[in-house]
């Protein structure tokens, strides 16, 4: 992964929204039940080490793209309700759900989720979404709302302080990875970002101050942090992600209500 080229600040969530649209077959083509693969090896053991026992909880998937983390819940005994702003990705997300699963899905943007509840859900987990968004503290505000008091949110994101609109591998001359660039690391707004072969989605970079602040300013309470790394089961399958020691790719926040 590298980073992309800033844009003007004017480009919102509807831009974000018709990449997405554009990109879900591909996306979706990537995802097995276990999602992709940085999702296998990184993100999904953190999520379920951080959910615990998920049996008849009231689970929000914010932002579930093609399903696979909702199916995952489902079959899990979770209650699950999953909310996308792309149709395309819902539209697949329906397709690939068993009607075995009753998972609710509905179309919306996590900045406004009018139709649902207040103090609707137990847990709220967002997985790769908060970083798509144009308005963190709307959203973030939304995940407060939704919340049991008490309840727990827990969302990753790629890792703001190492994923940046300037970052990549600095090569020699054999391609050999030396070190890895961060670049614009303050710049705070939207930029493209390459996750396929010519498809490029919008991202929305922030500080790792931002984020905490904005959450802790809504009145969220931290109780955790993890930066995954790769582990030594998941490299036996997948040697590559030795690599992944050398710098965070993501990090996944853990909070209370």
């Amino acid at each position: 992964m590298r980073g992309g080229s800033v844009l003007k600040k004017n480009i919102g969530a509807e831009e974000a929204i018709n990449r997405w649209d554009s990109f879900a077959k591909s996306y979706a083509e990537n995802h097995s039940e276990q999602g992709d693969l940085h999702k296998e090896v990184f993100l999904n053991p953190t999520l379920f080490s951080l959910l615990g026992p998920v049996n008849n909880k009231k689970i929000l998937d914010a932002g579930c793209g093609e399903g696979y983390f909702s199916r995952l819940l489902a079959k899990s005994k979770a209650k699950v309700t999953a909310v996308d702003y792309s149709t395309k990705m819902l539209e697949l997300a329906k397709h690939r759900t068993p009607v075995e699963l009753p998972i609710e899905y509905h179309h919306g943007n996590c900045e406004d989720l009018h139709f649902l509840t207040n103090a609707s859900f137990d847990i709220i987990v967002s997985n790769m979404v908060m970083q798509d968004l144009a308005n963190i503290e709307k959203a973030f505000h939304e995940m407060y709302r939704l919340l049991v008091d008490g309840g727990t949110f827990i969302f990753s994101i790629l890792h703001p302080c190492f994923v940046t609109p300037a970052s990549g591998w600095e090569k020699d001359h054999r391609g050999n990875k030396l070190h890895w660039n961060v670049d614009q690391y303050f710049y705070e707004g939207v930029y493209k970002q390459r996750l396929g072969d010519d498809e490029k989605v919008l991202l929305f970079h922030r500080t790792l101050t931002t984020y905490m602040n904005t959450l802790l300013g809504i009145g969220f309470e931290l109780e955790k942090i993890i930066e995954p790394k790769p582990s030594q089961e998941m490299l036996k399958k997948y040697p590559s992600f030795e690599e992944d020691f050398r710098c965070a790719d993501f990090i996944v926040f853990k909070l209370k209500k």
